[in-house]
């Protein structure tokens, strides 16, 4: 009998959340307001190049796999078309974050990083640094000349031990990102790491940890820096989290303006859709409830706290996707 493989980050959470909840875009299942967060800048542009990846993790909130295409290439012409957006409406934009999927899979990856920081944008770029990173060689290479601090890689290292890391992403995947690691660092680029902890690890111990690792391999990743080593809180869809209301913000002593979707949006392309779109942030990419529009300007109002990630990640995880 097969077993289905469990992610070493799984919380052990109750995987039973109500279907009654986070269903009502106004009131949570108890009729309380539900909490709202207006965009209070776009510091943030996100492009979604693809939910294609090489390789498929256990837990990746997304589903990216070498075969799920729900997200489809942005091209270059897509995201230029923002970025004169951006200028158009005077949003002062300065961070362009490229996700996916790998975004080093899509075929027009470079030329969307180079026009960006041609526009005079911070670029960050989440990558697995694996074969389909690397395989641009010098093209690559030349950006780190190019993009200089303004251009970041952040890297998925999930656990500063291999054998977690492996559990989670594949076997062998661990030595292979550190082939990326390692040439990214020989060849001047400015790196971020993001990471995970266990559930029962506590962060100043997974901190120091990684920063052993670090040292050994002669990576200028500070650990202590949350900007540089990011933590993320796990995600388990299922899992029963409360709703968030509005009374929230002063039980929980945090902000509207502390959540990512007040200072960020995210571009992606479905299949067969003819344009892409704007959602709401880089967790909730399927969920119509958070499509806002064709354009940034369609897509610069409120949005309803009102999928269980907002509580996992953003509000009670207080992670945010940006650098």
């Amino acid at each position: 009998m097969s077993m289905v493989a469990v992610s070493p980050f799984v919380t052990g959470r109750a995987q039973t959340l109500s279907p009654q909840k986070f269903s009502d875009p106004v009131r949570t299942l108890d009729g309380s307001p539900r909490a709202g967060v207006s965009l209070e800048r776009l510091e943030t542009l996100w492009f979604n190049t693809g939910t294609l990846c090489n390789i498929a993790c256990i837990n990746c909130y997304i589903e990216s796999s070498p075969t799920n295409d729900a997200l489809a290439w942005l091209t270059r012409s897509d995201a230029r078309a923002y970025l004169d957006e951006i200028a158009a409406l005077g949003l002062g934009t300065a961070e362009i974050g490229f996700t996916g999927g790998e975004p080093f899979m899509n075929p027009d990856i470079l030329a969307m990083m180079e026009d960006a920081l041609a526009a005079g944008h911070r670029v960050l770029v989440l990558s697995n640094a694996m074969r389909p990173m690397t395989r641009w060689d010098q093209r690559l290479a030349r950006l780190a000349q190019v993009g200089g601090d303004r251009l970041v890689l952040r890297i998925s290292l999930d656990h500063h031990s291999g054998a977690i890391h492996d559990a989670e992403r594949g076997e062998g995947a661990w030595n292979k990102a550190w082939e990326g690691l390692r040439w990214l660092r020989d060849h001047g680029f400015r790196l971020a790491i993001a990471g995970r902890r266990l559930a029962h690890e506590e962060e100043p111990a997974a901190r120091a940890a990684f920063a052993a690792l670090f040292a050994r391999e002669g990576l200028a990743v500070d650990a202590t820096d949350p900007g540089s080593l990011v933590l993320f809180p796990e995600m388990e869809p299922a899992a029963d989290v409360p709703e968030i209301t509005e009374a929230c913000w002063g039980i929980l002593h945090r902000s509207p303006a502390e959540m990512m979707c007040a200072t960020s949006r995210m571009v992606v392309r479905r299949r067969g859709a003819e344009t892409p779109v704007v959602v709401a942030c880089t967790l909730t990419p399927y969920d119509p409830g958070f499509e806002l529009g064709r354009t940034l300007a369609e897509a610069l109002g409120r949005v309803r706290l009102n999928h269980p990630f907002c509580a996992q990640f953003c509000v009670l995880g207080g992670a945010s996707c940006s650098a």
